[in-house]
């Protein structure tokens, strides 16, 4: 009608009017196609829900495995450390035994010497400054376990420490992760 005022006939009029409707449609189909429907936003929902459960799991897999790692590698340290200690232990126990029986048999060796005359006193007293020398060296001997004890109970407790930093940032990064897909959907 409006068409047919600004001077074109009835035919024009309609073939116009029938070739807009068709661009209209046809922009519209378009449009539709670009859009997502909501069962099909569901679905694509649900897909990244999953993959996210699968990266959950798989977070938690190696989280298992590294710590199980860590532990087996701590009593593995754990150990080496207790037969350290025992053969040390063993160790020192042999040099104050050798000690002992060195001083016992000197101090028999003293007595018979004095029985036999005060020449051989002299002896006795650098026996006597030996033993000293050897219960000074044994002693540094136990500082410097107890020293190595001590470094490597600082270290273990480092490896503690990365471990607990690790796990952290396993856990934001997965927060992270997840507050990121949440944000997209919603």
């Amino acid at each position: 009608c409006f068409l047919f005022h600004l001077g074109f006939t009835t035919q024009q009029s309609e073939v116009i009017v029938s070739a807009l409707v068709k661009i209209m449609n046809t922009n519209l189909d378009m449009i539709y196609k670009d859009m997502v429907t909501k069962v099909q936003q569901e679905i694509a929902l649900q897909q990244v829900m999953s993959h996210i459960g699968a990266v959950k799991k798989d977070m938690i897999i190696l989280e298992k495995s590294e710590f199980s790692a860590l532990r087996s590698e701590n009593e593995k340290i754990k150990l080496e450390l207790q037969q350290i200690k025992k053969q040390v232990t063993d160790e020192i126990t042999k040099v104050r035994a050798d000690n002992k029986l060195n001083l016992n048999l000197e101090k028999s060796r003293v007595k018979e010497l004095v029985s036999f005359g005060g020449v051989q006193i002299a002896s006795f007293c650098c026996f006597a400054f030996q033993h000293a020398q050897q219960d000074r060296a044994l002693t540094q001997t136990d500082r410097k376990i107890d020293t190595e004890v001590a470094d490597l109970k600082t270290m273990l407790e480092s490896h503690k420490l990365d471990n607990i930093k690790y796990l952290a940032g396993s856990v934001f990064t997965c927060l992270t992760v997840a507050l990121g897909f949440y944000r997209l959907w919603i």
